[in-house]
């Protein structure tokens, strides 16, 4: 049974004349008398009957016109639903991102895209890249951005610079400015300093640790194991000082002392990374695009 010979049958059953029927498909008549024959041949029964050139349906024929009605209505609404897809007016993207990317990045990215494309569901997962990088693996996401280098590089997956992004200490203005408050602080004048900590596993964490290693001495953490917002507001409290992007502190900087780092400084490489066996649903392109041209 063709797509094609339910067409012509619902056709002729509307319009009771094959001639007729033919005009509304755009067909000649031959070809549609052949294609509903072929069908009753095909289903073995007689779908017309056919006296005196009054066409009425048998009961095979009345059978079926509402389930051919039913099957060409759902064909309709599915071919609606690929094409809104296509032009992107439904959909969804399944991004991953680090929670510090989520709080500095991605808010005027996701603003600009939904404005663009409000029939576009956003779902988000926050995470490491090592989480990230697992779930893009196992379908999960179409999307991530994540802290090069991978923890674990993988030839499955593509990544693309996005940015790179310099870290900038902040602080309690109530508290004593790190480096006796010098317009810039160094690494080395961060060893007098109690730290505030993200968890373990958070590429930042691992970033300003082996910083301070790098420098000769070990960090001093006064509080450890918080995600960006908590680590944001135990420092607004005085706790202490942390190194964040300078786009969330530039976002979140009300009620911190935001102190550049001297040079080299430090800085992250985000990248945008995607299954490179499979290429992303067109919505997610976009959002890539828009990223990329940020």
């Amino acid at each position: 049974m063709q797509f094609q010979q339910l067409q012509y049958f619902v056709a002729v059953a509307e319009t009771r004349h094959f001639t007729r029927a033919a005009e509304v498909v755009h067909v000649a008549q031959p070809s549609l008398s052949q294609q509903i024959k072929a069908l009753e041949r095909e289903l073995g029964a007689d779908l017309f009957l056919r006296a005196r050139g009054n066409i009425t349906l048998t009961d095979a024929g009345e059978a079926l016109l509402p389930l051919a009605r039913r099957i060409l209505a759902d064909a309709d609404t599915a071919r609606q639903e690929v094409q809104e897809l296509a032009q992107l007016r439904s959909g969804r993207v399944r991004l991953g991102a680090t929670p510090s990317l989520c709080t500095g990045l991605l808010p005027d990215v996701l603003r600009a895209f939904h404005d663009r494309y409000p029939g576009i569901r956003l779902l988000i997962e926050e995470g490491g890249s090592h989480d990230l990088v697992r779930e893009l693996a196992r379908g999960a996401l179409d999307l991530a951005l994540v802290v090069l280098p991978l923890p674990t590089p993988s030839p499955a997956l593509t990544t693309v610079e996005v940015l790179r992004e310099d870290l900038v200490v902040v602080s309690s203005p109530e508290a004593p400015a790190p480096g006796g408050g010098r317009r810039t602080v160094d690494i080395p004048d961060l060893e007098g300093e109690r730290l505030v900590m993200f968890r373990h596993g958070y590429d930042l964490r691992e970033l300003t640790v082996a910083a301070c290693r790098s420098a000769g001495f070990e960090p001093d953490f006064a509080v450890e194991g918080g995600e960006m917002d908590a680590v944001l507001g135990f420092v607004r409290a005085g706790l202490g000082v942390a190194v964040v992007p300078r786009m969330v502190a530039a976002r979140s900087g009300r009620g911190l002392r935001v102190t550049p780092l001297a040079r080299p400084g430090l800085a992250r490489t985000i990248a945008l990374a995607h299954r490179s066996d499979v290429a992303p649903p067109r919505a997610a392109r976009e959002l890539q695009r828009m990223l990329l041209e940020r």
